[in-house]
């Protein structure tokens, strides 16, 4: 007793792999941060002192809140279990519904009222609505992942995981290729190959220094492919105590016709809560599906009440923070240094001061290693349903790259024509919801492999249910959901046919086998 009360105090619940693990995701938080600055400021031309210290430290907040939680879970998780391998699971900013809200509830607020203060208001509302929803829906999360095999939970992330966190990143190495290759070659080196680098450097620190330096040394030479290379300029602290509020109220009643848009967001972050939980019992830490969704949820809701804008969520990296060798303490990192540069203003500096191309490589070994867990981690008989899972994916990455190219132009959808509209309508009704499509696509195949095909059934008639109000396959470009008897277009039906055609036919095979068994 004595001796297992010993090992407990001694155990330690940081390590040197927690420095890689805090740089990837502080930067993928910092990341979430820049585009909405600059989509909010830049786009739609709201006052840059209200973006910078009014909604980003409420949202810096949930960060702080969600992270310090998880960073508890991980310790108590290692005391209990007597492990000093325990990876905390990793909280930010969720990436989607920073677009979401930038351009669906946030730009269109501003452009219609005019009113900032009001379109500040409208935001923190919708985030406090998106958290209590988040807080209900909690408590159903142990029931999904307890029904849905690993193809469909993992498979859904890891599509996610290859195709946005491993490819967009990946194109920003050719932005400086110099520059970028250099830092991708010492993260394959020391985090893919798993090789010690000199003076037993940490490989994301390694490989960031190495690629800033670099780049910072070609600009003083004029050698970079842009021209660029000056130093960022010094930060501005100004200290903003973003103290819980009740302002949200005053623009409670126009966030309502903002929900279509903002729900499916919480929806997708609560799913992907339930397959992070997996992944990460996959990677040996079980944590409790229902206290992750739940840390989620209060995260979001707190940040909302403090003047967030960007809901929390838990990321897909944890087996690529636990293989950095990531324990507690990049977590706490995290919080603390989001938490308060988010307080005291200093994190736009150390965004401008990184440049993307020796940022990517970091982003690019998460997505690896997460892909490559789907497969380690779900049996062989399954491979199948996770690259049908994948397919939905796709269409998202499609759907991102068609609609920033068409901004460039200055176009939408409407100016296209022909075989080309037709083809970026599929690629929105697939891309839509995404990540709920993956889950029940790969549910559905890892039912067929194992020859259930009543169960099959049942997941096509969820995926029926889902498209009918556009939680899956939304014909809005926005993807936002609807009322089944008032789908925005004739399509919706279509789809909740179509999905009710394969019910039925797996349904129909699935007897006839049986009673070909029972006749054997």
């Amino acid at each position: 007793m004595n001796a297992s009360l010993e090992m407990k105090k001694k155990l330690k619940w940081y390590a040197l792999g927690d420095l890689n693990a805090f740089f990837g995701l502080m930067l993928d938080n910092m990341s979430d941060l820049v585009v909405m600055a600059t989509i909010l400021i830049g786009v739609f031309g709201l006052p840059r002192e209200l973006v910078l210290y009014r909604m980003f430290p409420g949202s810096a907040v949930g960060v702080l809140v969600g992270d310090l939680a998880y960073t508890w879970m991980a310790w108590r998780l290692a005391r209990r279990s007597g492990r000093e391998t325990v990876t905390a699971m990793p909280l930010g900013l969720d990436t989607p519904s920073t677009f979401g809200m930038a351009f669906g509830v946030i730009g269109p607020c501003y452009l219609a009222s005019g009113n900032a203060e009001l379109t500040w208001h409208v935001a923190m509302a919708t985030i406090v609505m998106m958290g209590l929803f988040k807080l209900v829906a909690s408590f159903f999360g142990p029931t999904l992942r307890h029904h849905v095999p690993r193809a469909g939970l993992l498979g859904s992330i890891a599509a996610v995981a290859l195709l946005l966190i491993g490819y967009l990143p990946a194109m920003k190495l050719f932005s400086s290729p110099v520059v970028g290759f250099l830092s991708l070659a010492v993260v394959l080196v020391s985090l893919i190959a798993r090789l010690q680098l000199p003076f037993r450097l940490p490989g994301a620190l390694a490989g960031i220094v190495a690629g800033t330096l670099l780049h910072y040394l070609l600009g003083v030479a004029g050698l970079l492919p842009d021209g660029s290379g000056f130093l960022p300029h010094l930060p501005q602290l100004q200290l903003t105590l973003p103290l819980p509020t009740l302002a949200f109220l005053d623009g409670l009643e126009s966030a309502l016709s903002y929900l279509p848009l903002a729900l499916p967001f919480a929806l997708a972050t609560v799913v992907g809560g339930v397959d992070v939980t997996e992944s990460a019992a996959a990677a040996g830490d079980e944590y409790a599906t229902r206290d992750i969704l739940l840390v989620e949820g209060a995260a979001t809701l707190i940040a909302g009440l403090c003047g967030g804008v960007i809901q929390s969520t838990p990321y897909i990296g944890h087996p690529a923070y636990k293989e950095m060798g990531g324990r507690a303490g990049y977590t706490l990192a995290t919080a603390l240094f989001i938490g308060l540069g988010g307080i005291l203003g200093y994190l736009s500096f150390f965004v401008d001061l990184l440049p993307e191309a020796a940022v990517a490589p970091i982003l690019i070994f998460i997505g690896i290693e997460i892909t490559a867990q789907a497969f380690e981690a779900t049996p062989r008989q399954h491979y199948k349903a996770i690259v049908l899972a994948f397919l939905p994916a796709i269409a998202c990455l499609l759907q991102i790259e068609v609609g920033m190219f068409l901004g460039h132009l200055g176009k939408g959808a409407g100016d296209l024509g022909g075989d080309a509209l037709v083809s970026y309508r599929a690629i929105v009704l697939l891309g839509n919801g995404f990540i709920i499509t993956s889950l029940l696509w790969g549910w559905c195949g890892a039912a067929l492999l194992d020859h259930q095909l009543g169960k099959a059934a049942q997941v096509m008639l969820l995926a029926a249910v889902a498209s009918s109000c556009g939680i899956i396959h939304s014909p809005l470009v926005s993807g936002a959901i609807f009322w089944p008897w008032a789908p925005p277009e004739t399509i919706s039906y279509h789809l909740v046919a179509g999905y009710l055609v394969m019910g039925m036919l797996f349904l129909m095979l699935g007897l006839r086998v049986k009673e070909e068994g029972g006749r054997q």
